[in-house]
């Protein structure tokens, strides 16, 4: 499967209305106050990134419902527009042109507000995908951490543990964690050290590092509780 004209064209053509619709977006007087708070920035999506087994998924479902967001994972997107696994995909198509879809099923993603969005392990590798995310607006990106013992842990106790690939070749998978752990930090403004915590308590301090850096959060119908 190869990339063409069209299928480029259209990815910088989410990129640019992105950045497009943030501009034109009309002050409200919601958001004019907000604006003129000092220095509060409001966000309209939150992103977490990290390596398999961080607990993106279940963290995100989890603060999506905290704050009566949408959640998306960035995975199952892919596999609702293709009808095929990830694994499928890559077996069919090859490594490249998953990329390809992942990066376009990222831009149409950060297109969206008020949603919480769980990407691929793999996504921060990517140059487009980090230039994506660092350059929309009013998005906030979270690197969820945890030493490679402990996330491998976590996913040998996950019911899908027997089909995950990256499992029967620890040392090459180990490799893969530490070459990604440069991007994570690179594009996330909030670094979190899952180690001791559960997703309750990852949420509850991802909330509270929020409102440390002056950041607001517009919850929907005033679901935040």
């Amino acid at each position: 499967m190869t990339t063409t004209l069209q299928e480029d064209t259209q990815l910088e053509a989410d990129k640019r209305s992105i950045v497009e619709s943030e501009a034109a977006m009309p002050r409200t007087a919601s958001r004019a106050a907000a604006t003129t708070t000092s220095s509060r920035k409001t966000l309209h999506r939150i992103v977490l990134t990290g390596f398999m087994g961080a607990g993106k998924s279940t963290v995100g479902r989890l603060l999506a419902e905290r704050l009566g967001w949408q959640f998306l994972d960035l995975d199952t997107l892919i596999e609702e527009r293709t009808g095929l696994t990830i694994a499928q995909v890559i077996e069919r198509d090859g490594e490249a042109a998953f990329r390809r879809l992942e990066s376009q099923a990222l831009a149409t993603a950060l297109g969206r507000k008020q949603v919480v969005l769980a990407l691929g392990g793999g996504v921060a590798e990517i140059l487009t995908n980090r230039l994506l995310l660092e350059q929309t607006p009013a998005t906030l990106t979270v690197f969820l951490d945890a030493p490679f013992a402990v996330l491998v842990e976590r996913c040998l106790q996950q019911e899908n543990a027997a089909v995950r690939p990256f499992l029967a070749d620890r040392a090459r998978a180990e490799a893969r964690y530490h070459r990604r752990l440069p991007h994570y930090a690179r594009i996330a403004r909030i670094r979190i050290d899952t180690t001791s915590l559960n997703a309750d308590t990852t949420v509850a301090y991802l909330l509270d590092k929020i409102a440390q850096e002056k950041l607001v959060i517009q919850p929907v119908a005033g679901n935040l509780r």
